[in-house]
């Protein structure tokens, strides 16, 4: 059973400890805590998990996940979404991108999301990069900030960036 927002019984906090509330806990529904390693605060506010596919994920655990991989991803108790994404390159398909993104955004004023690659580094920073810049931050702007924010080795390679630049955030 694939359990999502829509199926969890348990919405909000409980009124007294039972057992939904141990197991699902105050957190469904709750956005990524900044200390978070990994979290990027977006200008808006927003908070987004950027990881490595090669690490477990967090405790909580996403509601929502964009994955760039060539293949398509495990199965996960959450939402997940596969973009088409070869190591080192670019999206095979830029308005599949753009549409997880743009979910992504959305979802992120009040879930938990990641968005993962293999490695966590180049695919990974290009989409965190874009996903500012649908946040509203300059293009030209929006590598920097993922690499200040993020991992400063984000965004690998020279055809990432600019893919970035060229990103169209409408």
């Amino acid at each position: 059973m694939c359990l999502t927002r829509a199926t969890l019984p348990y919405r909000g906090p409980a009124a007294h400890p039972g057992p939904a509330n141990r197991f699902y806990g105050d957190a469904v529904g709750d956005p990524w805590a900044a200390d978070v390693a990994g979290v990027l605060s977006l200008p808006s506010g927003r908070r987004v998990l950027g990881r490595s596919l090669r690490e477990p994920p967090p405790r909580p655990l996403p509601e929502y996940g964009i994955y760039l991989l060539g293949r398509p991803p495990p199965v996960t108790a959450w939402d997940q979404r596969w973009v088409r994404w070869r190591d080192f390159g670019l999206p095979a398909d830029p308005r599949d991108l753009r549409e997880a993104l743009g979910t992504a955004w959305e979802r992120a004023a009040g879930e938990r999301v990641e968005i993962a690659c293999r490695g966590g580094t180049g695919g990974t920073g290009t989409a965190l990069a874009c996903l500012a810049v649908l946040d509203g931050l300059p293009a030209e702007e929006a590598v920097a900030f993922v690499r200040r924010q993020y991992r400063l080795r984000a965004v690998e390679t020279r055809r990432q960036r600019t893919f970035v630049t060229r990103f169209d955030g409408e």
